[in-house]
């Protein structure tokens, strides 16, 4: 089965953010810096303890980042949503109120007409995500 993984990019803050995530989202979080793979050789010092990859998984959820900016730098929009389909209202709601610390609670958790617990809200990272729970059967 074919899979799309979330990757996400920072400068200089995947450690942090990635703790963060950990946090809130609970699982296994690995993290590998650039001093500590073979690229390491030539790049400048200051550059060592940045993130190359991270990977935070929890059963089928995996949340990947790095601190390796493109040459472009980082351009931050809402094109892209972390969709974050949960198991019950409790961890919906729980997950909510950990990622909105320190962000911004864009749209409240609530009742859907289509019958799930839905909310929206940019972390303290700038990164958007989408609350979900299908099981909500209050309107």
């Amino acid at each position: 089965m074919t899979i799309i993984h979330t990757y996400l990019t920072f400068n200089g803050n995947c450690r942090e953010a990635m703790t963060f995530y950990k946090e809130c989202l609970g699982g296994e979080l690995t993290l590998q810096t650039i001093g500590e793979s073979p690229m390491s050789v030539g790049i400048p010092a200051f550059m060592k303890p940045f993130i190359l990859h991270s990977c935070l998984t929890k059963g089928p959820l995996v949340l990947t980042g790095s601190d390796m900016v493109p040459e472009m730098g980082l351009t931050a929009g809402n094109t892209v949503s972390l969709f974050l389909n949960c198991n019950s209202e409790a961890e919906a709601r729980s997950f909510y109120d950990k990622l909105s610390k320190n962000g911004i609670a864009t749209h409240p958790l609530e009742s859907t007409f289509w019958g799930a617990l839905f909310g929206a809200l940019t972390d303290q990272f700038g990164h958007h995500w989408l609350i979900n729970f299908e099981g909500n059967s209050r309107q």
